[in-house]
C-alpha cells in the first residue's frame, strides 16, 4: 500500500507544471482526492443555486436601499470607507452580479458551515489543474476532470483578458496555466490572455470581456484600471468586467444582514421560504459589531448582553466566536484579519474588540459563531519521501459559475490542516486535493 501512494504521490508532483501554480508556495502532496458521498455532493448542486439566489438578493438589497424602498442605513453600511467615485462606478451596473461564488465551508460533525462567500475566489487555476491530474490517476473528480475550464469559458465564451493585480500575484501562475488550457481548445475563435495590473501597455486595448483579480481596496495602486474604467463607462460596445466594480456585494457582513429579524420577509421572499430555512442552517449566526449604544432593555440577540463591553469580558468558554474584518481592506482576504476569540488571551480578545468597535466607520467588522471542523484522515507523502495520514480539519470550497438561472458546480478545493490548526487555510503543512466522489 506505502509503495501505491509514494508512486502515485511522484505521478501528481511530476504533473506539475514547470512554472508552478502558486508562486513560492507549496502543499503537501496526498496521493488520491477527498472522498465525499453522492448524497453529499447532490447537496453542494443545490447549495450553488441557494447561494445564486442570495448574492442577487443581496445585489437587489443594496440598490433597493439607494432608492428608499428598503432603509437607507443599509447601502450607507455597505459604502462605509469607499471612495465615491467608486460608489458611484458600482451603482452604473445595477443587474450585474458576480459569476464566479465560492463559499468556504468548514466540515463539521453536523454537516458542514458557510465560514464566508467569495467572490474573487483564489484556485481556480489550480482546482482545474488538480482535478483534471487526479481524474487521470482514475478517481472521479468532483464537477469532472475538466469542469472548473468548462466553467470558466462559459462565463468569458469569447475569451477574456485576465487582470491580475500585484497583491494577487502570488495566484498569476495558475492563472497563466488556466488561460494556456483554454487557448490549447478553443483559440482561434477565442482568446485569453492574463495582464499584469502593475504595467499598462500605451495605446492598450482591452477585450470585450474583463476578468478582475484583483481587489477594489488596491484599486489605487494599478495603473491599469484608469483606462480599464473608462473602458466600462464609454456609451459604445463598453468592457464587461466580471466580477463588476461592486465592493458591497464582496462584504462579509451580509451574513449579519441575512440574520436580521427586520430583513427576514424580504429574505424570505427572495430566496423561498425553503431555500431561506436551508441556508439558517449552514450560515453561522453572525453580528454586525456596531459601536452604537442599545437602550437599557435591549440585548445583543444570541449573546444576550447589552453592551459590547460585556462580550469583552466573556470567559474563554463563552468565546466560541471569530472576529473578522468585513471587507475593502488588505486585510480582508487569506487569513488575515481573522481572530479566534477563544485563542486569544483575555486582554489581547478585549483589545482586538475595541480595535474593531473603533474602526467602524471606515472597516466594519462581523462576529460569528465559531463552528468546529469534524476530524477526517488524509493519506499524504511527507517532505522526506514517507508515507503518513494526516488527522485534520477541511476547508472545502467548491467553485460555482453562475449565468442567469443556474450555478455550475465546476469543483471543489479540500484544504486539509493539521488538527492543531483553528484557521484553516493553505500553509506548507497542510494538504490541498481536489474533491472525489466515491466513500
Amino acid at each position: 500500500m506505502s509503495s501505491g501512494i509514494i508512486e502515485n504521490t511522484q505521478r501528481i508532483r511530476d504533473a506539475l507544471p514547470q512554472e508552478g501554480l502558486f508562486d513560492g508556495k507549496d502543499w503537501l502532496v496526498s496521493p488520491e482526492p477527498l472522498r465525499i458521498s453522492n448524497a453529499f455532493a447532490d447537496e453542494l448542486e443545490k447549495l450553488g443555486y441557494r447561494l445564486h439566489l442570495f448574492v442577487r438578493a443581496c445585489n437587489q438589497l443594496y440598490f433597493q436601499s439607494v432608492k428608499g424602498k428598503q432603509p437607507h442605513w443599509i447601502a450607507q453600511l455597505l459604502d462605509k470607507g469607499k471612495p465615491p467615485e467608486l460608489v458611484e462606478l458600482a451603482r452604473q451596473r445595477r443587474e450585474e452580479t458576480p459569476q464566479v461564488i465560492r463559499p468556504d465551508l468548514i466540515l463539521t460533525e453536523e454537516g458542514f458551515a458557510i465560514s464566508e462567500l467569495d467572490s474573487v475566489p483564489g484556485g481556480i487555476g489550480l482546482t482545474a489543474w488538480l482535478g483534471q491530474t487526479y481524474a487521470d490517476l482514475g478517481f472521479e473528480i468532483l464537477g469532472g476532470a475538466n469542469g472548473m475550464v468548462e466553467g470558466f469559458r462559459s462565463i468569458t465564451p469569447e475569451g477574456a483578458d485576465i487582470i491580475v493585480s500585484e497583491e494577487s500575484a502570488t495566484y498569476r501562475p495558475e492563472m497563466q496555466w488556466l488561460a494556456g488550457r483554454l487557448n490549447e481548445r478553443y483559440n482561434p475563435g477565442a482568446k485569453w490572455r492574463v495582464l499584469d495590473g502593475s504595467q499598462p501597455e500605451a495605446g492598450f486595448q482591452w477585450q470585450p470581456t474583463v476578468y478582475r483579480f484583483l481587489e477594489l481596496f488596491d484599486l489605487p495602486n494599478i495603473p491599469a484600471i484608469p483606462s480599464l474604467t473608462a473602458a466600462v463607462t464609454r456609451e459604445e460596445a463598453p468592457v464587461r468586467v466580471t466580477p463588476p466594480f461592486k465592493p458591497f456585494l464582496e462584504e462579509k457582513l451580509w451574513f449579519a444582514l441575512f440574520w436580521l429579524r427586520p430583513l427576514r420577509e424580504f429574505w424570505r421572499r427572495e430566496l423561498s421560504e425553503r431555500h431561506f430555512l436551508q441556508l439558517q442552517k449552514v450560515i453561522p449566526y453572525t453580528w454586525l459589531v456596531d459601536p452604537a449604544p442599545l437602550p437599557p432593555q435591549a440585548v445583543l440577540p444570541g449573546l444576550e448582553v447589552n453592551d459590547w463591553s460585556e462580550v469583552a469580558a466573556f470567559s474563554q468558554k463563552e468565546r466560541q466566536l471569530v472576529l473578522k474584518i468585513s471587507g475593502f481592506s488588505e486585510l480582508a482576504w487569506g487569513s488575515r484579519g481573522v481572530h479566534i476569540a477563544a485563542d486569544l488571551p483575555q486582554a489581547q480578545w478585549r483589545l482586538e474588540l475595541e480595535r474593531a468597535l473603533g474602526s467602524f466607520e471606515c472597516h466594519p467588522y462581523i462576529l460569528q459563531q465559531f463552528r468546529k471542523g469534524r476530524l477526517v484522515e488524509q493519506p499524504y507523502v511527507d517532505a522526506e519521501g514517507e508515507a503518513r495520514v494526516m488527522q485534520g480539519r477541511v476547508r472545502l470550497c467548491p467553485y460555482f459559475f453562475l449565468s442567469e438561472k443556474k450555478a455550475q458546480l465546476g469543483g471543489a478545493l479540500a484544504t486539509v490542516c493539521p488538527a492543531d490548526k483553528k484557521i484553516i487555510h493553505g500553509m506548507r503543512d497542510a494538504v490541498l486535493v481536489p474533491t472525489g466522489i466515491g466513500e
